[in-house]
């Protein structure tokens, strides 16, 4: 393996978490609160994100926020374990995409990491993703987990790849028919230029907005290297009450594990 002081980015690492959209399908739980601060194992949902970004000792971490933003930025302050926080609004909720376009002036020309506020991961190894990403000298890794159920990447995005290389080939968003079972979350790491691919990122004509795995399509078939890694084994993005009741059972099993030790 190559040193890692030979990381692939000289820049320094911030992290991104996105927090800005409404939950409209979870209004009744929220309760006037944003989605992401939901609480799980007497925590907001977000703060799993805040934890990660911190184990991987980068130097920002840029929440976007928008509907509700105000529990947020109360909530957290400009830092998290002694971490600097930085806000940036996102006044129209027009998608990922758009909410990272808003963040170019605070990335500034940091590489970064991305998160979804609305994410849970049990024990995921972000570290691991974030050193494929140095030896490999990657352009982008996209985190992703295997399921049992393919039926359930209809909810993000697929992928088609290289299995010995695990270089991807094309990423499709909520794929009809999908033909593995590597499903694609939004915990990715991503060198900074990126977001010179937001304006080239086609708007999908269903949602009308411009999807994630798109923007990273246009990399791709500029030939950059992206790569996935397989980031843990059980995760849930959060838009249904059925997957409130799903992380509800997984943090209440984990406590209990620990009560037992």
């Amino acid at each position: 393996m190559k040193n890692s002081s030979t990381r692939n980015e000289k820049r320094p690492l911030k992290a991104l978490i996105l927090a800005g959209g409404r939950g409209k399908r979870l209004s009744s739980h929220a309760k006037g609160e944003n989605k992401c601060m939901l609480q799980f194992g007497g925590k907001p949902l977000i703060e799993y994100s805040l934890e990660n970004a911190v184990e991987l000792n980068v130097e920002e971490i840029i929440i976007v926020v928008g509907h509700l933003a105000e529990g947020i930025i109360n909530t957290f302050g400009n830092s998290y374990n002694e971490v600097p926080v930085k806000y940036v609004i996102q006044w129209e909720q027009q998608g990922l995409v758009h909410a990272i376009a808003c963040s170019r002036e605070a990335l500034v020309n940091s590489d970064f990491i991305l998160f979804l506020g609305d994410e849970f991961f049990l024990n995921p190894n972000h570290r691991s993703l974030i050193e494929l990403y140095s030896e490999e000298r990657a352009f982008a890794v996209c985190g992703v987990i295997r399921v049992e159920d393919i039926t359930e990447i209809r909810k993000t995005y697929s992928i088609l790849f290289d299995s010995d290389s695990r270089r991807i080939f094309r990423l499709i968003e909520k794929p009809g028919n999908p033909q593995n079972n590597l499903m694609g979350t939004g915990n990715i790491v991503f060198k900074n230029e990126i977001l010179n691919y937001i304006d080239r990122t086609p708007i999908n004509q269903q949602r009308g907005e411009k999807e994630l795995p798109d923007l990273i399509q246009c990399a791709v078939d500029d030939g950059k290297k992206v790569l996935y890694h397989q980031l843990a084994s059980t995760y849930v993005n959060v838009n249904t009450s059925e997957d409130i009741t799903v992380i509800d059972e997984i943090t209440s099993q984990e406590k209990n594990k620990r009560n037992n030790l």
